[in-house]
């Protein structure tokens, strides 16, 4: 059985492109994609790319998390604050799509530190941080698909 490229080529790229947009679940199509090939190829190349893409997965979700982390943790940027802030934009995605994510982010997280240290400017400092922290973890997650993307592009190659 020949594997169904055009539709794992879709998905890996769609996920690329989810990870820039957050409306659809960027690197888990990506890595659907990866897998619908390696099922279909039924060959063990197929299954060493996936783990390996599975690898980067790994890798790449971990360090999005620690290095923009402890950079928000150094800023002084309470933990509480970007959990509220973060579930109240998921909750402003869906009331005002893709910019209510953003909006009910920033603003919840400004409001909190305001309320907890008292100081417009030191709140809104930490809010501009947590904003490059969130940038950092989305150009990290882009890398780690990029990466995904040229080793399933490097098994297509070997494939043929």
């Amino acid at each position: 059985m020949t594997p169904d490229l055009p539709s794992s080529v879709l998905l890996v790229v769609v996920g690329l492109v989810g990870v820039v947009l957050p409306v659809i679940p960027g690197l888990l199509l990506t890595l659907a994609g990866i897998l619908l090939w390696a099922w279909e190829l039924h060959r063990p190349l197929g299954w060493v790319v996936l783990g390996v893409c599975l690898l980067l997965y790994a890798v790449g979700g971990i360090i999005k998390v620690v290095v923009p982390g402890r950079r928000l943790r150094a800023q002084g940027v309470g933990t509480g604050a970007l959990a509220v802030a973060v579930a109240v934009g998921v909750v402003g995605f869906f009331v005002v799509p893709v910019l209510g994510a953003a909006l009910g982010f920033v603003l919840v997280l400004y409001l909190r530190e305001h309320a907890r240290t008292r100081d417009g400017r030191r709140a809104w400092a930490r809010t501009k941080q947590a904003l490059r922290a969130l940038m950092q973890s989305t150009g990290i997650e882009l890398v780690s698909g990029l990466l995904i993307a040229a080793v399933f592009a490097g098994g297509v190659v070997l494939s043929r």
